[in-house]
């Protein structure tokens, strides 16, 4: 029995569990078929129209969704865990799976590397097109290599941070609305902060993205706070941080 249990416990079984559950929910596979195909589909358009600024590359503009792609990234994060709550389904993972933490790291594995394989596939290809749409030499190609891996690292960063918040929370609503500020927010109120604008605004996930995607939108304010790299590790630092405090949540409160 005491083998069984340590068995059904393990972070193997864990995962091919949370693999199973997530391919049954339309939600989450919709919401990530949405965060694959929303940059693509803003390469086109924005290849098409010539809506592009003068100063703005090649990756910038075939990336030019990716924002709204990540925080959609972000809703599917928080959704994992919030839908098992507001079906009560999550007794029964944590019946077959007694560790919480274990839940907890499952999930976070499943969701790291399906968001990196999508985004990284996904942000590749709107490159590609608008590269192939846009006319030779208008415009400056920018760096898509390795910027193309970080931009993939943002959107597994904020599925993250989704998570978290999720786990926290609780509530699929509230969790969503909670994680859009969380990478919203800081961009939005960095000008009230005077001089610290740039700090404040670079503690956003979508700025460290911008940052990433070389285009013009990534306002001076921001980018004279930390370079792209710096940014995604701050980023990656405090998500990391706040699955830790929900992990600790998790293991102290009643399903």
């Amino acid at each position: 029995m005491t083998i069984s249990m340590q068995t059904r416990a393990g972070l193997p079984q864990a995962f091919a569990h949370e693999w199973i559950k997530f391919r049954s929910v339309r939600s989450l596979v919709w919401t990530s078929f949405a965060t694959a195909v929303v940059p693509v589909l803003g390469a086109v358009f924005v290849a098409a129209t010539g809506s592009l600024r003068p100063d703005d590359t090649v990756l910038g503009a075939g990336l030019t969704l990716s924002v709204t792609a990540q925080m959609l990234a972000a809703v599917v994060g928080a959704l994992l865990i919030t839908g098992e709550y507001g079906s009560g389904s999550i007794r029964t993972t944590f019946a077959a799976t007694p560790r919480r933490a274990t839940v907890l790291a499952a999930k976070a594995a499943l969701l790291a590397g399906l968001t990196y394989a999508l985004a990284l596939a996904s942000c590749t290809l709107a490159y590609l097109v608008g590269d192939a749409m846009l006319e030779d030499g208008t415009y400056a190609q920018g760096e898509p290599l390795p910027a193309l891996f970080g931009v993939a690292a943002c959107f597994a960063v904020a599925a993250l941070l989704g998570l978290a918040v999720g786990t926290l929370v609780r509530h699929s609503a509230g969790a969503v609305t909670a994680v859009i500020g969380l990478l919203l927010l800081p961009s939005l109120l960095g000008p009230l902060f005077g001089d610290a604008q740039r700090w404040v605004a670079g503690l956003s996930p979508t700025a460290a993205l911008q940052k990433l995607t070389q285009t013009s939108d990534a306002t001076p304010e921001t980018v004279r706070s930390l370079g792209p790299w710096p940014s995604l590790l701050l980023v990656a630092g405090y998500t990391a941080a706040l699955l830790g405090l929900a992990a600790v949540t998790l293991r102290r409160r009643d399903a």
